[in-house]
């Protein structure tokens, strides 16, 4: 085998995996590595440099694809810490990451809403925080979405804040209450965190603590940026709008700012933060939106975040790049076999050059990538600094500002009370009679003094400035005249409260009147309780009157019995005393029949009460049975719509057999149904009835969904919309059992009509079998697997003549590849055979322990289904391996392809397989055949993996490999050797294509004649189910840009 010796090194010094299939397979790789490393099921934080590699993975990438193709698939319902640590990689993300990454979260905010509608109905601890956190995020991909000019990180200029906002007040109004939103959204999370735990210095340290604590960081980050921002926009709105307008505003403000100080303080107090971010500190009092000036007054707060600390480990970079002097040849050669194809000739050594230089340039880019991402991680850092500084010189320069301010303010005071102090002495005769009126006025306006005070303090310091009396005097009519104007506001204030005391005494006069009237029906009802009272008196008297006539008579019977016994005792002492104990006898017997009485009276009550208690019992036994048949039925329906559920397929006889019980089950909870409304003590046929309907109809919905997915596109939507109508029906019908009043009229007729549909579906779906009486189907079975053991023993013969012939006309390399070829078909073959052999003594203890007292013919016939299974992988089994020798009799003889061999040697094992499903349906677990045929099945899937290897390593002993030489080969040549090889890679893609589309039509053609959609357990000669509903999926090595496969090589 010929070496690439004469290739250039730097085109040596290059790996294999420089390819852009091995680059993106490496990227997938170490993201899901990373992946996985940041979120787990660990109660410790997340480590900041599995994150940072997530977040250059989408900067490498140009979007969050492949983040969330890993995401999308990690079991979150399982584990709240796994979900906690989910939602703070993706804000993380969010901040971070590449800007495309929110257009591609945006397509899975369902995702995210509903792994928080699932934990915020949990009592889970790190439930509720997740549930709060993912109303965080999804409110974040809103606005973001919604404001392209805010990035995730939040980070703007003033100017742009001001283009934002515009000039439009109902916008500036409409994005301050979205900015108050989204810092409630943040507040919320960063109380319900510290609710949950004590934060004492030492407690801060401990990893399940910082677990919660980690995601607190880029809250910091969010709110100090929504609060500048909130300021921002509350001062413009004041500048547009009244103030009692915005009084919601200010006091929602107010309260936002007390939250956040107190969250700042909190934090900075922990030694966990302490290391890893500067937190600002907030000014004692919100700002002051009333005054204009406060906007002078207002500093920026920066978040600084440390210069990170060097890490343990180096980082995988995303790229991975070898600088190694040299390889293997054997490397070499296969890196220009995955790239070029199979050689067909000799090469100029130039297109190797030109290859070699190509890879260097996508080395040096991804190295400048690289470095451009490592130069923006240090602008970031350099941003914040100056960010920082930034802060610090404009809080400097607002102090002087304010400094100026203040200055001129205490300047223009000064001037005042110069010019008070002059004024003064010229008017200080004129004050004094000022004050004496002054005086006057506030002793006769007494009582309007508290609401007057700013006009007397005002009418005060007139007094006091004013010199010019008649000008005094002018203020002091005018003064007058607005008392009259107050007082006469006092006289109509007066008379509009004389109206309303009226209007409330005409008030006070209807509520007596409606009392009168009320109390005259109170008087009517109690003469009622009267009479009722009298009448009710009157019956006892009459009552008693009836007892005192019972009395007499009973006093007459007794003055009766008294003279019998006196006669009695006269005739005969004896007799008397005898008499005397039958009388005590009967009063005694009397006195029991009472006591008997009553107590049968107790026990009539006591069974009545008993009875209404077993039917609320039997109700509510009926109740928890309807809840439970609910739950299990809205379960099936879920697995129509879950993508965990789209690799279960089933077969369309299994469905049937399903659909059949579960129609079945119908007829039993209709007579439940109704045996139980005619006599609701007992609803024990009803409950058994309708666990037995709920099971067998949810394991129709299951598996009807699951055969869905091997059947064609048009069956399998029918098919899911009809088993998500059965089971919707099932559900009203349920729910009409759950009501009193609609138990007796519920009906069942649209559940069966929608299981006769599955039932239909079924059938159609259901491989179209040949006509073989049933008589026949038992000789059948014995000369199927009669001939497959013929065919295998015809198997063995033939290859060992190929073996001998191939000794005596092949020698050396040949020779070896031969014998090793024909000696694994041979162990094959007897793997096969002994398969064979093991599942026919399996159906022979199958068909003993079934038939009873019935013949073979007639066990085959009422299990019709499953012999035609047996024939049909007999079949396969045969022709599988008639097949292979063909095949490797074709190889030996250099007519033949290896690849026929490999796929030949696939396809016999996908038949034995089938032959062992089709073999152990009925058989018993504790069998020994069955065992004996699970470990054949084995030893045949390893001894076709023989044949596999063997063949591929055969192939690649006798195909030679030619040198690729393109140095003598000028430019102008080079580039046609490209552009001809490019042609030929783009035909051979065509073709490729065009197999590849008329392989599935073969599959799809075969399934349907040859019962390609039978529940086959092995699946290693059956194409994998596409997803559907839009489970994604990354697209195979095949459709990936730039990977061209061989021609020969198998799909």
């Amino acid at each position: 085998m010929n070496s690439i010796k004469s290739v250039p090194a730097r085109v040596l010094s290059r790996r294999a995996g420089h390819s852009l299939e091995a680059e993106r397979e490496q990227f997938d790789k170490n993201q899901a590595i990373s992946i996985s490393k940041a979120i787990n099921t660990q109660e410790a934080p997340v480590k900041e440099k599995h994150v940072r590699r997530i977040i250059l993975g989408t900067h490498h990438e140009k979007g969050a694809f492949t983040f969330w193709s890993y995401a999308i698939g990690l079991p979150l319902p399982s584990s709240s810490i796994l979900s906690w640590k989910f939602c703070h990689v993706l804000h993380k993300v969010l901040r971070d990451g590449h800007p495309n990454v929110l257009q591609d979260c945006q397509r899975y905010r369902s995702n995210i809403r509903e792994v928080g509608d699932l934990w915020g109905h949990l009592h889970d601890r790190y439930g509720q925080l997740v549930s709060i956190y993912t109303r965080l995020l999804l409110t974040k991909i809103s606005f973001h979405a919604k404001h392209h000019e805010f990035p995730p990180g939040l980070e703007v200029s003033d100017e742009v804040l001001e283009k934002t906002a515009g000039t439009d007040v109902n916008n500036i109004f409409q994005l301050t209450v979205e900015l108050f939103d989204y810092l409630d959204c943040e507040l919320k999370l960063s109380e319900s965190v510290f609710r949950q735990l004590n934060t004492s210095m030492a407690l801060s340290q401990m990893s399940a603590v910082q677990c919660r604590l980690a995601p607190l960081i880029q809250v910091i980050q969010d709110c100090s940026h929504l609060y500048h921002y909130a300021v921002k926009l509350m001062f413009k709105l004041h500048s547009c709008l009244p103030a009692d307008t915005l009084q919601g505003h200010r006091d929602r403000f107010h309260e936002q700012f007390r939250s956040l100080k107190s969250f700042f303080k909190k934090a900075s107090d922990m030694l966990y933060f302490k290391r890893l971010i500067q937190i600002p500190r907030l000014p004692e009092n919100p700002p002051n939106f009333l005054r204009a000036s406060a906007l002078a007054e207002h500093v920026k707060p920066v978040v600084v975040i440390p210069e990170e600390a060097p890490e343990d480990e180096e980082p995988e970079s995303l790229i991975e790049i070898s600088t190694a002097s040299t390889t293997e040849p054997q490397v070499t050669s296969d890196l220009f076999q995955q790239t070029f194809g199979p050689p067909n000739g000799i090469r100029d050594d130039r297109d190797a050059q030109i290859e070699s230089l190509k890879k260097e340039v996508d080395t040096l880019r991804a190295e400048m990538e690289k470095i451009k991402l490592e130069a923006q991680r240090y602008i970031t850092q350099l941003k914040a600094q100056v960010n920082s500084l930034e802060g610090e010189v404009e809080e400097q320069r607002k102090q002087k500002q304010k400094a100026l301010v203040d200055n001129e303010q205490l300047r223009d005071e000064l001037e005042k009370l110069q010019q008070v102090k002059q004024d003064s002495d010229r008017s200080l005769r004129l004050c004094a009679e000022a004050e004496k009126k002054a005086n006057a006025t506030e002793i006769r306006y007494t009582k309007l003094k508290e609401k007057h005070s700013e006009l007397i303090n005002t009418h005060a310091e007139l007094l006091r400035k004013n010199a010019d009396t008649a000008k005094q005097l002018t203020v002091t009519q005018q003064s007058q005249e607005e008392v009259a104007r107050v007082k006469e506001q006092l006289e109509f204030q007066v008379e509009q409260v004389k109206r309303e005391a009226e209007m409330k005494l005409e008030d006070q006069s209807v509520q007596m009147e409606q009392l009168r009237r009320e109390l005259d029906a109170r008087r009517d009802e109690l003469d009622q309780a009267q009479s009722s009272l009298s009448h009710a008196k009157q019956a006892g008297s009459e009552l008693s009157a009836q007892l005192e006539t019972l009395q007499a008579e009973k006093e007459q019977l007794r003055r009766s019995v008294s003279e019998k016994e006196r006669e009695l005792l006269s005739t005969r002492s004896l007799v008397q005393e005898k008499e005397l104990q039958l009388s005590q006898e009967a009063d005694k017997a009397s006195r029991e029949i009472c006591e008997l009485q009553g107590k049968l009276l107790e026990k009539s009550n006591q069974e009545q009460s008993l009875q209404q208690k077993l039917l609320d019992e039997q109700f509510g036994i009926l109740q928890e049975a309807v809840r439970e048949a609910e739950g299990i039925l809205r379960d099936a329906v879920a697995k129509l719509d879950d993508p965990l559920h789209v690799r279960c397929t089933s077969s369309p006889d299994y469905l049937l057999s399903r659909a059949e019980a579960a129609l079945e089950s119908t007829d039993a909870l209709e007579s439940g149904h109704a045996q139980y409304v005619a006599s609701m003590a007992d609803a024990a046929a009803l409950v058994g009835a309708l666990s037995l309907f709920a099971h067998l109809t949810a394991d129709t919905i299951v598996n009807g969904s699951a055969t869905s997915h091997l059947a064609p596109t048009d069956h399998a939507d029918r098919l899911t919309e009809t088993c998500r109508d059965c089971g919707q029906r099932s559900l009203d019908y349920l729910g009409e059992l759950k009501d009193k009043q609609t138990l007796g009229r519920a009906e069942l007729g649209d559940v069966r009509r929608a299981l006769r549909g599955v039932l239909g579906l079924a059938q159609e779906l259901r491989p179209k079998s040949l006509d073989i009486k049933q008589e026949e189907l038992g000789d059948m079975v014995e000369k199927e697997m009669a001939s497959t053991s013929a065919a295998i023993e015809d198997a063995v013969r033939r290859i060992e003549e190929m073996m001998s012939r191939a000794r005596t006309e092949s020698s050396g390399i040949k020779l070896e590849v031969n014998e090793r070829i024909l000696n694994s078909c041979t162990d094959l073959m007897k793997a096969i055979r002994l398969l064979v052999m093991t599942s026919t003594n399996l159906q022979k203890e199958i068909v003993e322990s079934g038939r009873g007292a019935a013949t073979t013919q007639e066990f085959y016939a009422k299990n019709s289904r499953w012999t035609e299974g047996l024939i049909s992988a007999s079949k396969a089994v045969g022709w599988g391996a008639t097949q292979l020798v063909e095949s490797a009799d074709r190889v030996v003889l250099h007519t033949g392809k290896y690849e026929e061999l490999i796929v030949c040697s696939h396809e016999i094992a996908a038949s034995t397989a089938q032959l062992v499903a089709a073999s152990k349906v009925k058989a018993e677990k504790s069998s020994r055949n069955l065992g004996k045929l699970q470990e054949c099945s084995r030893n045949v899937n390893e001894m076709a993996a023989n044949v596999v290897a063997s063949t591929r390593t055969g192939q690649e002993q006798i195909e030679e490999k030619d040198t690729m030489d393109f140095s003598g080969m000028s430019l102008i040549k080079l580039k046609k050797e490209e552009m001809e090889t490019q042609v030929k890679v783009l035909e051979l893609e065509k073709c490729l294509e065009g197999e590849r589309v008329r392989l599935g039509e073969l599959r799809k053609q075969h399934y349907a004649l040859a019962g390609g959609y039978d529940a086959a357990e092995d699946g290693e000669a059956r194409p994998a189910p596409a997803p559907r509903r839009g489970i994604l999926k990354k697209p195979a090595l095949a459709q990936k840009p730039g990977h061209v496969p061989g021609p020969d090589r198998e799909e």
